[in-house]
């Protein structure tokens, strides 16, 4: 049932995967053995955009991130992501971001990226191999400390939701929030992870944020829309668990951190939690950090 949203993975895959070498339509059809009309019916299907206008939106996005982490020269930049002219990216780039690549570069100010398309998770992983869902797999969750300086959060903060499905649900555009944020991500917190969620409380409710932690003195440019808070700075308990294979176990991971999260008491490590102005995080990056969540906290009084 879900063939082609794991064969439109792979095409996804494949296209950031050779964003320099200006893929074309028939080495990637040639690889995954189907023919380059069968290729980009089910790509336009199953994600709603063409395959050549995702290429296009990709390879102007990491050139706008080069131009943004780099000093390599505007024309080099064109020549590495197959760009005939400087002349020819710059049109490319006005018409993507509504400015030009010197001003971008200079001023950094937040520009919707468009973030690589994900169209097979754990869910259709788990409707394909119903076997495969094996909590034995799942390492006992780790319990430990982290400090985290005070720092801004910039972002969404959402009263009526309480989880990521629920929150992306409620009249929040996925590709516009995570494509600006990720043109954001050289201003995050040292040491986070960039795009973070997490929940927040409001009058006794429990509300789901979406955002980026930036240092204290960030000075940058607040995306319309979105608001700025100040979160203080906490010890924080994090429940974790190592890097995991995200099809198979991002569900019994989550499962077995976020059940020892919500129920643990954080007086046996001589705590308790302090949330009414601070906000739990999550971690989320399963091949190359792994999955946590960091309730704040303070000392309990003698």
């Amino acid at each position: 049932m879900y063939e082609w949203n794991e064969m439109v993975q792979l095409m996804i895959d494949w296209v950031d995967d050779n964003l320099g070498e200006t893929p074309t339509l028939l080495e990637m059809s040639q690889q995954l053995g189907y023919s380059p009309y069968y290729c980009t019916k089910q790509f336009h299907l199953v994600t709603g955009m063409t395959l050549r206008d995702y290429v296009w939106m990709r390879r102007i996005s990491r050139v706008a991130m080069e131009l943004r982490d780099t000093n390599e020269r505007i024309l080099d930049v064109a020549v590495m992501y197959g760009f005939s002219s400087q002349e020819a990216m710059t049109r490319a780039f006005v018409k993507a971001f509504g400015v030009s690549p010197n001003v971008y570069r200079r001023s950094k100010h937040p520009i919707q990226l468009k973030v690589r398309t994900e169209v097979f998770s754990p869910y259709h992983y788990s409707m394909k191999e119903q076997d495969t869902m094996d909590n034995s797999r799942v390492q006992p969750v780790e319990v430990k400390m982290e400090f985290i300086p005070a720092h801004k959060f910039i972002g969404l903060w959402d009263i009526d939701t309480d989880n990521y499905g629920d929150f992306w649900g409620n009249d929040h555009n996925c590709d516009e929030i995570s494509g600006t944020l990720e043109s954001m991500s050289s201003r995050t917190l040292l040491g986070q992870l960039g795009q973070t969620a997490g929940w927040f409380y409001e009058k006794g409710r429990k509300g789901y944020l979406y955002g980026i932690p930036v240092p204290m003195d960030d000075i940058g440019d607040i995306p319309e829309g979105m608001q700025h808070k100040l979160i203080p700075d906490s010890e924080y308990i994090v429940f974790y668990h190592p890097p995991y294979h995200y099809l198979q176990d991002n569900w019994p991971v989550m499962q077995a951190v976020e059940e020892l999260a919500w129920n643990f008491d954080p007086r046996t490590l001589g705590y308790v939690w302090d949330e009414e102005q601070k906000q739990d995080y999550q971690r989320h990056f399963p091949e190359g950090y792994g999955y946590a969540v960091l309730r704040p906290v303070k000392k309990m009084e003698v």
